[in-house]
């Protein structure tokens, strides 16, 4: 494959690929060579070899590859790197103060974002490629929205959209903690953007509103303690431990990003596909309880939730219940202990016996 070279300034080139980026609708787009720092990659390899990385094996299966652009694709030249904002109309939070309710993660109160934004990639890289083409190169591109080997947050970060704070998520100064992350990779050379300025300083706000405790050290997680990886990539029990905690968190946490100061620049998301669907800012824990398989498909289609099925889903709906203290949703509990699925009625058994009669 013919490395494409920029025969005009690749300044400007740059500058029509951010501009359409925007025409488009991405919130952030920057630019950065296609290769990751040293300390970039003993991160990622401390991360695995720490256990940290918990049940998720793929981790480490393409280690390679995860941690340097050319390992996946040999004929990269430039990252270009793009953000959509998520930001949500107000509290994120809100619903984990109703108990009889569920709280869904804000990124997941309407349509899958990789389905969201990878289409968005697609129209900005066929794009690049006529721009090439126009200047006379062969350029090639290849895009990506979180199911590749791509280390995105820190290629995000080399291209200036932002920093990595000390949860490990990217922080943007116009749009704080609520980015989807995506990539156009390219055989164009194109300059690197400007580091975005901007940082944590001494906050630790994130740290401290960790429900479980998730991180051993500043911009270090432990998966295996933290209730996005236990909600959704877990396939077993939730540790019993770390149940109570939990709290009527149903699908993935948003506390360590909901508490960053940088979020009050954020304006809400402009994007109708990401804003939160009514029934999903807080839906009743006893109709999630009754759901089966079909009921579960309907009501999730096009969501990010579908994917990890209605045994998980509804696993974490039980130990939700057990937390609630509402004796009203007993019942629902006791409805579970005779699923099918042995994680479905081992949660539903705590969750009865929590409950007061």
């Amino acid at each position: 494959m013919a490395r494409a070279a920029c025969a005009h300034d690749p300044a400007a080139l740059a500058a029509r690929i951010a501009d359409h980026a925007r025409r488009l609708g991405f919130d952030a787009v920057g630019f950065t060579p296609a290769r990751l720092d040293d300390g970039t990659r003993a991160r990622l390899a401390a991360f695995v070899e720490n256990g940290f990385a918990g049940s998720m094996g793929w981790m480490a299966q393409r280690m390679e590859q995860r941690g340097d652009p050319r390992g996946l694709w040999p004929e990269v030249r430039s990252v270009i790197a793009l953000g959509v904002s998520y930001t949500p109309d107000g509290d994120p939070l809100a619903t984990t103060r109703v108990p009889d309710a569920g709280n869904i993660s804000v990124y997941a109160r309407n349509r899958d974002y990789h389905d969201v934004v990878k289409g968005m990639l697609k129209h900005l890289a066929q794009f690049v490629v006529n721009e090439g083409r126009r200047q006379g190169s062969d350029t090639e591109v290849k895009v990506f929205v979180d199911t590749a080997p791509v280390m995105e947050k820190p290629l995000a970060r080399d291209a200036g959209l932002g920093w990595q704070g000390k949860h490990t998520s990217l922080v943007s100064r116009q749009h704080g903690s609520w980015l989807f992350l995506g990539e156009v990779y390219t055989t164009l050379d194109l300059p690197q953007s400007a580091p975005s300025g901007g940082g944590c300083g001494t906050c630790t706000r994130c740290l401290v509103a960790c429900p479980t405790d998730a991180f051993p050290a500043p911009g270090v997680m432990d998966a295996r303690r933290c209730l996005s990886y236990l909600t959704i990539e877990n396939r077993g029990p939730i540790p019993h431990a770390l149940r109570p905690a939990m709290g009527n968190r149903i699908y993935g946490c948003d506390d360590c990003l909901a508490a960053c100061p940088w979020n009050r620049f954020a304006q809400a998301t402009r994007h109708m596909k990401l804003a939160a669907r009514d029934d999903l800012r807080a839906p009743a824990l006893r109709e999630l309880a009754a759901l089966d398989d079909g009921g579960f498909r309907r009501r999730f289609s096009g969501s990010p939730i579908k994917r990890i099925g209605r045994e998980r889903f509804v696993r974490n709906v039980a130990v939700a219940i057990g937390n609630s203290g509402q004796p009203a949703l007993r019942s629902a509990a006791m409805a579970l202990c005779s699923d099918p699925d042995p994680v479905v009625a081992e949660a539903a058994r705590w969750a009865v016996a929590r409950l007061p009669r």
